[in-house]
């Protein structure tokens, strides 16, 4: 049986970002068995020069290899809420601390802990801000209501969603969807 070596990785936030990495892994003559936001395992392992060379073709593209556990944890912590906020195809009705916690072995008040630690923000800042970049994106296609969009983002209410909005964007929704601009940030700008 194989043994599998993994490597953490910041700012892989979409599949084409997974594309990308794969490719790196292949250049340098790392066989990955399994990719995922956030994550590569390799069949076998990488000896030093290969982690250097690693470290440096995916800073030439934006990524960052996590090389510490507390990094990796924050990372997959990351990879998540981006999974869950960005691309499940039905929206997500639960609660993401619950989600975290369930799949990662640890409670969520340690995750919290740690997160803020470590990024100098709240977990929940974080998902408000992933939140609003998606309702972004949603507005500006403009095939959705906004109680659609509220329903769709999980929130408890279309006016939830119209106080958080304008309080992140200085903007109601009516304003943003005027701009006809598509105004929402690239998801590893927001990480």
């Amino acid at each position: 049986m194989d043994t599998l070596s993994t490597f953490g990785i910041k700012n892989m936030v979409c599949q084409r970002c997974i594309d990308t990495v794969r490719d790196i892994f292949a250049e340098l003559g790392m066989p990955v068995a399994e990719i995922h936001l956030g994550e590569v395992r390799i069949r076998g392992s990488a000896d030093q020069r290969q982690k250097n060379d690693l470290k440096v073709k995916l800073e030439s593209r934006g990524f960052e290899l996590l090389e510490d556990g507390r990094s990796a944890l924050v990372g997959k912590i990351k990879s998540l809420i981006v999974e869950t906020i960005h691309h499940r195809p039905e929206p997500f009705t639960g609660k993401i601390s619950d989600l975290l916690a369930k799949t990662l072995p640890y409670d969520y008040s340690y995750l919290s802990r740690l997160f803020s630690a470590v990024e100098g923000r709240t977990i929940e800042r974080f998902i408000t801000l992933q939140k609003i970049e998606k309702v972004k994106e949603l507005l500006y296609y403009n095939e959705m209501t906004l109680s659609e969009i509220a329903y769709r983002m999980n929130y408890s209410s279309t006016a939830h969603l119209s106080a958080q909005f304008r309080k992140e964007t200085g903007m109601t929704s009516s304003e943003f969807r005027k701009l006809r601009k598509p105004g929402h940030r690239p998801l590893d700008s927001l990480s």
